[in-house]
């Protein structure tokens, strides 16, 4: 489980094309030291296992379903990701609750700077924009945002302050750069439910 507060920019070092898996080498910098194999580590808003940790490099073995499933299939040599590692027990939670589990891909529409943040349209997965509400909580790349405004057909706005533009990769994105989603997970539970005509105490 994770918070969506992105605790750094980590940067692909090399790809590796296995059997059935593919295998990248991130430079975790300001986590180096503080990872071991084993550990959950959300990238990009995926929840990875690290395989192999040599100084500040981590290797992550992904399988299909998420390379096909999430942006890590674009991954290149130079790409940057967001970290986080999960959260401990009784830590405090300072976005909301992360699974880690990606639901799709969304698209940056476009980016405007308003004063000093900036107004951000992405779309979304349709099953993910009918549980998400105005004002509520959904993951981008990994990180934790609440929705200003819901636009038309699958469309959202997002105002990011210059302190998160500056510290993730969203302030990288340009039009047409695709992004990892998880929506609500309240939300997605609560439309789980709903067409079957359940209430949630049964």
């Amino acid at each position: 489980m994770f918070s969506g507060i992105v605790e750094g920019i980590g940067t692909v070092r090399a790809v590796e094309d296995r059997a059935t898996t593919r295998r990248f080498l991130i430079e975790v910098d300001t986590l180096a030291g503080e990872v071991e194999p084993g550990d959950s580590i959300s990238v990009d808003g995926a929840c990875l296992t690290v395989t192999e940790v040599a100084g500040s490099r981590v290797a992550f073995d992904v399988i299909g379903t998420t390379l096909e499933r999430t942006i890590a299939g674009r991954y290149g040599e130079g790409s940057r990701v967001n970290l986080e590692r999960a959260l401990a027990l009784g830590a405090r939670l300072d976005g909301h609750l992360v699974q880690g589990h990606v639901d799709g891909t969304g698209y940056l529409m476009q980016s405007v700077k308003d004063g000093e943040y900036w107004l951000m349209d992405f779309t979304l997965p349709a099953d993910v924009h009918r549980a998400t509400i105005e004002h509520g909580s959904v993951t981008l790349n990994g990180v934790s945002l609440t929705v200003s405004e819901l636009l038309l057909d699958t469309g959202v706005r997002i105002g990011v302050i210059p302190f998160t533009h500056e510290h993730t990769n969203l302030g990288a994105l340009r039009p047409g750069d695709p992004v990892n989603v998880e929506g609500d997970l309240i939300g997605k539970y609560v439309a789980r439910l709903l067409p079957t005509g359940r209430s949630p105490d049964g």
